[in-house]
């Protein structure tokens, strides 16, 4: 999981995955709309989401349609969650400790 969080952990790349959630497939020139980015900049953030699984892409004409793989976010959440449960196993004994 560790090119997810990768990915994930830049401000841009995670703006770009809550744009695809919220819009859909999108092409490019849409992804670039409303951003300081450049085309070719948005392309590199896509190429490393790509590459961590996160998304992938389709040509339509002379366009590439960027669309989220949500199995992959599904993952990272599920790794979370065994990671919650592992630290609230390992804090109980803390919590009855401090609550006796």
């Amino acid at each position: 999981m560790a090119p997810v969080f990768a990915a994930l952990g830049d401000e841009t790349r995670l703006a770009l995955v809550a744009r695809l959630c919220s819009g859909g497939p999108l092409s490019i020139a849409r992804l670039t709309t409303g951003s300081d980015l450049t085309r070719q900049a948005i392309t590199k953030h896509l190429g490393v989401l790509a590459r961590a699984g996160l998304v992938s892409d389709v040509r339509r004409g002379r366009e590439r349609i960027w669309a989220l793989d949500p199995a992959r976010l599904e993952e990272a959440r599920g790794y979370l969650d065994e990671i919650s449960i592992q630290w609230d196993k390992a804090l109980d004994p803390l919590k009855r400790f401090v609550e006796e």
